[in-house]
């Protein structure tokens, strides 16, 4: 490590942006204990330069302290300064967490399942995102031709996500031009997580140093493929045994895994305010595209909003839970943590899994997706937000202050979204992530 070397705290906000203070890499010791301050009305800072009504104005500020077991330092390129990060909570000054910390929101939800049901949760991502070069030349889709193209970018990347300890599983072309999804193995609880946020950071940076840009934006351009970012969880067992299949069961699932399909499912239309909370989004949520327009769930079922994933040699841990209608635009932390609430309430009421859907939901009549209990997802964030707003359960999970300024925060990116054209939108989206 050299002298003068920059450590950023970082800490994941509401509309799902690192954040971050810098301090000289001598003066990190220092700052482990109780970390930096940082205004609380910068958790209403939108995703560009505005800031939205909110329930503090100039008072009081929190410490974002950081996570030593979250502390990365990454060389991607000897002659390029190392990345050198650390994850924060966001805590107030006697520790306590902040009530509008993302990372304590979720590290309170996974406490709850546990003390309440004994279970635990493994949670990994699918990262899709566009890789913006204008060398780029047009390849084929999925094409040994597309990720060649990248190579130099590619392998620069490989190598920094396995530094960065992510358990890489795959680099792979996708269906976009320049669109690319990273795969990172499970990991449990807060960790899985953290493994998003260190992910998109570190592609990041890797095409900073290859002089492109990466975006993890829905809809990079109102004709370009959507970016997806596909989140997978799986139950456990305390003694650290997998507990989401039984082959008995509606879907393959077990009797505690259906009961937490089924809550996520109660609360979808209401969740999708957290899970896919841009304006942007909803250009990518849709009938046909392979990201969703129904509420449905289904074993293998990609146009369905929770598919159900039997490993092929019956491997009851690779078996798990995919909620599809998740874009990068969210805070991991808050998506994750409000659908583990809502799987929570499930196994805690005893819910009955939903009928397993087994083909397209849109091919099907108004009438016929009634009958089987399939209902359209908002179509945009104004009407995700008052399915959210009006959802009692909901707004007990996240607590009046973070709903106050998580409301007000969304509602003013939707009135900025109104005035502008479909391509001013992508493109401002397109650079912020």
């Amino acid at each position: 490590m050299t002298k003068g070397e920059l450590v950023l705290l970082v800490w994941n906000d509401l509309v799902g942006l690192s954040r971050t203070r810098g301090v000289p890499l001598e003066q990190y010791e220092r700052r482990r204990q109780h970390g930096l301050g940082w205004a609380l009305a910068g958790q209403s800072l939108t995703p560009f330069e505005d800031i939205a009504p909110n329930p503090w104005g100039p008072m009081d500020e929190v410490r974002q302290v950081p996570d030593e077991a979250t502390r990365r330092r990454i060389v991607l390129k000897q002659d390029y300064p190392a990345f050198h990060f650390a994850l924060c909570n966001s805590l107030h000054a006697d520790g306590i967490p902040w009530e509008c910390c993302t990372r304590s929101f979720l590290a309170s939800a996974l406490d709850d399942l546990k003390n309440q049901t004994g279970l635990e949760v493994a949670i990994a991502y699918e990262n899709e995102f566009l890789l913006i070069d204008p060398a780029l030349e047009w390849a084929a889709p999925f094409s040994v031709d597309s990720i060649r193209r990248a190579a130099p970018f590619a392998d620069l990347c490989t190598r920094a996500l396995i530094d960065a300890g992510v358990d890489l599983e795959t680099f792979e072309p996708e269906y976009g031009v320049g669109q690319y999804e990273v795969s990172c193995g499970p990991a449990t609880g807060l960790a899985g997580a953290d493994r998003v946020v260190i992910t998109r950071e570190t592609v990041r940076e890797a095409a900073r140093q290859c002089s492109v840009t990466a975006s993890f934006s829905p809809k990079p351009a109102p004709d370009a493929v959507g970016n997806g970012c596909h989140l997978h969880v799986s139950l456990w067992d305390g003694a650290g045994n997998p507990v989401t299949a039984d082959p008995a069961g509606p879907g393959g699932l077990s009797a505690a895994a259906g009961r937490f399909v089924a809550g996520i499912h109660r609360h979808l239309r209401s969740l999708v305010a957290i899970t896919a909370p841009s304006p942007v989004s909803y250009m990518r949520l849709g009938p046909h595209h392979w990201s969703c327009g129904f509420d449905a769930v289904g074993v293998q079922n990609r146009e369905a909003a929770i598919r159900i994933c039997p490993a092929p040699d019956g491997d009851a841990a690779a078996f798990n839970i995919e909620i599809r209608s998740t874009d990068a635009t969210a805070s991991p932390y808050l998506a994750i943590g409000a659908i583990i609430r809502a799987g929570l309430e499930g196994i805690r009421a005893d819910m009955t899994p939903p009928a397993m859907v087994n083909l397209d939901p849109a091919s099907l009549s108004d009438a016929e997706r009634r009958d089987r209990g399939i209902r359209t997802l908002p179509e945009s964030l104004d009407e995700a937000l008052d399915a959210f707003l009006a959802d009692d359960s909901v707004g007990q999970w996240f607590g009046p202050v973070m709903i106050e300024a998580y409301g007000a925060l969304k509602r003013l990116e939707a009135a900025n979204a109104a005035a502008m054209s479909d391509a001013e939108l992508c493109q401002r989206y397109r650079g912020a992530y």
